[in-house]
């Protein structure tokens, strides 16, 4: 197998922990036909934050660094590969055509010698082949994330990078004692789905861009979201860790900052993403009326984009917290169920070539399980659950996490609660679902 294919190589990676909330990366991808020019690849991939970058084949150069003679500062990873491809050459799919490419690339590295501390960190969105040259019918992506460190000593390292933190217990010091390598997505030839659940996205972009070169065929001016000859600050990182940081054993905490970034921005028009997340209502009884609440949860990008609650009267604007994309917004409306929200989400202020998108969110009651109980001794299941909706409780009602029936809860208010027998093993998880839409799924508790 081509050892850009490798599964994730681990030998010592204790864990890989997300950060925080859920990741927003990558949205979408291009459906095809697949053509040519491309070689056969998908022409594009679509982050969460609406940037839409293609598959980086065009040989515009830096205008901030000069190449070498005979290496081009190419704005796009163009490495030739004697036999397989010369770059000096027309890009022609399969007789010469890069073994790989990328979408995508933001690379880094933490260098002290004295430390005996060197890191070399890849994250991408790649372009490859199953059976290492070119070839129809063998073309995959993956996202990948490696990280590689020479370490002086055993110990435990944590290394926290863009798209989330990985945690090493290192039995011995020495070269490359951590070489780790996380592909996802390869799948069937021609299909590039998965890397849309890879680490990756979204893209990462330097904070001096976006940078506009002429393509030499084309004659055309093109758009990157980095350079990949210089290592710059940058940002997009779901979790606002816009760096790379290395902590272990004798008080080691190293970091840096700046990062090799790649991807030339598609000219394609896509629409603004926008992920529903949550979308609730709470009611308790006031003086002369119920007091609702309303919460909605979306991701969109982050601003300059704006989304809006338009089934509000007024409509009300939603508020992003801290660049990630995740957005918010409280209405104090009372509903009539069942219902409906529409939001709009529009970021062509950031990206010209984004379209307003608008999605309806069903409006449900928030139900909570206080309490997911089995006795051993006398086989009973004990539930308790509520719902937001203090002043017309739905009917709740639970099941196994298998979707069996187990029965409704009992109770006059917004509490309920049922206790019933059930054999011949507990079930090792309860769901509770509203007749107003909401519902909740809890590990059941084994008591003797």
């Amino acid at each position: 197998m081509h050892p850009l294919l490798s599964k994730t190589a681990i030998a010592l990676i204790v864990s890989a922990l997300a950060q925080g909330a859920a990741q927003a990366a990558l949205f979408a991808v291009d459906p095809g036909p697949y053509q040519p020019a491309t070689g056969g690849f998908a022409s594009w991939y679509q982050d969460s934050h609406g940037r839409t970058l293609d598959l980086c084949l065009t040989k515009a150069v830096s205008s901030r660094v000069p190449g070498a003679p005979g290496t081009p500062s190419y704005m796009c990873l163009l490495g030739a590969v004697p036999g397989v491809f010369d770059d000096t050459q027309p890009i022609v799919f399969p007789t010469n055509f890069p073994d790989e490419a990328f979408w995508f690339t933001g690379d880094g590295s933490i260098v002290d010698a004295a430390r005996g501390i060197d890191l070399t960190y890849v994250s991408a969105v790649e372009a490859a082949f199953a059976a290492e040259e070119p070839k129809e019918g063998d073309q995959v992506s993956f996202g990948r994330i490696r990280i590689r460190v020479d370490v002086p000593t055993a110990g435990v390292y944590t290394i926290t990078h863009p798209y989330g933190v990985d945690i090493f217990d290192v039995p011995a010091g020495g070269s490359r004692a951590i070489n780790m390598t996380r592909d996802i997505g390869i799948g069937t030839p021609k299909n590039y789905d998965g890397a849309l659940k890879s680490d990756i996205g979204p893209f990462l972009r330097s904070v001096n861009g976006p940078y506009t070169e002429t393509n030499p065929v084309t004659g055309q001016a093109e758009q990157f979201v980095g350079d990949p000859n210089l290592s710059e600050a940058f940002t997009g990182s779901p979790y606002n860790t816009n760096y790379i940081r290395i902590e272990g054993p004798n008080g080691l905490d190293l970091r840096t900052t700046v990062m090799a970034i790649s991807g030339k921005l598609s000219t394609v028009v896509r629409p603004t993403p926008i992920i529903a997340e949550r979308s609730t209502y709470s009611r308790i009884a006031g003086e002369s009326a119920p007091v609702a609440q309303q919460d909605v949860f979306v991701m969109a990008p982050p601003p300059p984009a704006t989304v809006t609650l338009d089934s509000n009267s007024p409509v009300l604007n939603l508020t992003e917290a801290d660049t990630t994309g995740h957005w918010y917004a409280q209405s104090s409306t009372n509903p009539t169920l069942p219902s409906s929200l529409t939001l709009t989400a529009d970021n062509h202020l950031a990206i010209p070539t984004s379209t307003p998108t608008s999605v309806s969110m069903p409006l449900t009651d928030l139900v909570v399980i206080s309490r997911a109980e089995y006795s051993l001794s006398n086989g009973q299941i004990t539930v308790v659950a509520s719902t937001s909706d203090e002043t017309s409780p739905p009917v709740l009602t639970v099941t196994t996490g298998t979707g069996v029936a187990i029965g409704a809860l009992i109770g006059e208010g917004a509490v309920k609660s049922l206790s019933t027998g059930i054999s011949p093993i507990p079930p090792a998880k309860v769901h509770v679902a509203s007749s107003n839409g909401g519902g909740d799924t809890e590990e059941v508790v084994i008591v003797q």
